[in-house]
């Protein structure tokens, strides 16, 4: 099945709608907390311990869902996470207390544990191996943080942090889509394409350190940059909102141009570029005076930390072909949950010198990026197998002639022993 089938596209561009739904719960945390902040009077400690709480339902739990659903595809329990997901983060707002409060965030990230990694499978075998397929399901993710504070935004402000409770509705609605569709959401060939290859652990690692990376200087911004509109630039809540609205809304353009230029100058690169560059962005951000031409920066500081968003969930993938839950439960689950496992931190830095304070310190967090950026590499193209390390003749020593050296134009495992001669794509110099 190729990614031109009609069905291949249906099923990408119900993926991705479903990670736009599940990345709203994900996007309503932080959009939420400055409510919970001016209404019920929480510290800023505290405000980080709501980012927290859901940081540690979805961050610890999905590499394990990611090991479970490679071995058994599950197709309910992301209709199931997504359920749970929103009624978490919607219930919420009507809790009393910070001790409910805190408990209905940890199961709304508990629902967003269960559906990444399974839905990240689900569409990696869907998607087979186009990166343009796959990378609609990455962007949903982006889309849904960017719509959170331009649909929660009016509603808070209106009714306070009880309307939250309308929020349920969308995520119900999405899980009975997927629950039903839950047979015809998996592709057959797809499947085959993204269950072979070897898994590559060392570049996985470095990928995800870079994207945990990203993770907290994301985290670090969208946590904390309406109560810097608020308190330090003195800034409306109309404003404040628009502020993390532009910071989302170059995400998502930063996570579909970063595709698109990665077709153009290689995904390795592409994340290192996006990583170098989120750092003189977050600069400008802060050292940009007045409450309106700082807009423009959240919106560059958004798309630059947010180029190497399908990149890296394409990467990791790559890296992991026999594992694409525990690739997807890590790159868009464990990696980038991490981030908010650092929030109290920045609520610590805000106590002492306020939100301004965590947007002085941020762009030192890109730095720790470029470096391990520079130990990237790009995976093996699936034509290229013969790399010395491969078991295509059985042996240790991969795909080789009797002489002992390599092919010349690559081979690839038949699959009984035996290493098949394959001519390398046009334009490829096979090695």
């Amino acid at each position: 099945m190729t990614t031109h089938q009609p069905g291949v596209w249906r099923r990408m561009r119900l993926w991705g709608a479903a990670h736009a739904v599940d990345d709203l719960y994900q996007g309503l945390v932080p959009a939420v907390v400055p409510y919970f902040v001016l209404e019920r009077g929480y510290g800023y400690v505290a405000a980080g311990g709501l980012t927290l709480a859901a940081t540690l339902g979805s961050a610890v739990p999905q590499p394990l869902v990611g090991l479970l659903v490679d071995r058994r595809p599950l197709p309910w329990l992301s209709a199931a996470g997504l359920a749970l997901a929103g009624l978490g983060v919607g219930l919420s707002g009507l809790a009393d207390g910070y001790a409910l409060v805190w408990l209905l965030v940890l199961f709304s990230g508990l629902g967003i544990a269960a559906f990444h990694p399974a839905a990240g499978r689900a569409a990696r075998e869907a998607a087979g191996d186009s990166a343009s397929a796959m990378s609609v399901f990455a962007a949903g993710g982006s889309v849904g943080f960017f719509l959170a504070p331009v649909l929660a935004t009016p509603l808070l402000t209106a009714w306070g942090v009880r309307s939250t409770v309308v929020f349920v509705l969308p995520a119900l609605a999405m899980a009975a889509v997927l629950f039903r569709a839950r047979h015809r959401t998996y592709g057959v060939a797809g499947s085959a394409a993204a269950r072979t290859g070897k898994d590559r652990w060392r570049p996985f690692m470095v990928l995800t350190g870079v994207e945990i990376v990203r993770s907290v200087a994301f985290f670090g911004v969208s946590t904390f940059i309406e109560l810097y509109w608020l308190r330090h630039l003195g800034a409306s809540h109309l404003l404040a909102g628009a502020a993390l609205t532009c910071f989302l809304l170059g995400g998502v353009a930063g996570t579909l141009g970063g595709g698109r230029l990665a077709d153009r100058i290689g995904m390795v690169r592409m994340a290192q570029w996006g990583t170098a560059l989120t750092a003189p962005a977050l600069v400008l951000l802060r050292v940009t005076p007045g409450q309106w031409a700082p807009l423009a920066f959240a919106v560059l500081a958004g798309a630059m930390l947010n180029l190497p968003f399908a990149v890296l969930v394409k990467l990791g993938q790559d890296y992991l072909p026999t594992r694409p839950g525990t690739a997807a439960g890590v790159t868009l689950g464990l990696a980038v949950s991490v981030g908010g496992l650092i929030a109290p931190l920045f609520g610590l830095i805000a106590q002492s010198h306020g939100p301004e304070g965590v947007l002085t310190v941020l762009p030192v967090v890109p730095v720790v990026g470029v470096l391990l950026g520079m130990f990237m590499v790009e995976p093996k193209p699936s034509w290229y197998e013969a790399d010395g390390r491969g078991t295509g003749n059985g042996n240790a020593g991969g795909c080789e002639n009797a002489d002992g050296r390599e092919k010349a134009d690559g081979c690839e495992d038949r699959g009984a022993g035996n290493c098949a001669k394959r001519e390398a794509p046009a334009g490829r110099i096979a090695r």
